[in-house]
């Protein structure tokens, strides 16, 4: 079963954010609870974990601003 990396909403007013990193590559095994990207919100950079574990498929670009609750990514 399949579970999709989703943009967190972290602060209250938080709307959209910018991809800063990867910390991990298209195609990787990745744990639940793992780091496997950066965050940029409008206040502060933030480590984002796996909500599963699997191999982890990217969707998403670095740079690239997202709104909340964009699939960033999916693992399989």
């Amino acid at each position: 079963m399949a579970t999709e990396v989703l943009l967190p909403k972290i602060g209250f007013s938080m709307n959209e954010g910018v991809l800063a990193e990867w910390l991990v590559a298209d195609g990787d095994q990745v744990s639940e609870g793992q780091v496997i990207y950066l965050l940029e919100s409008d206040k502060s950079t933030n480590e984002v974990e796996s909500p599963a574990s699997g191999t982890i498929r990217i969707a998403a670009q670095v740079g690239e601003t997202y709104e909340v609750g964009a699939v960033l990514a999916v693992i399989q």
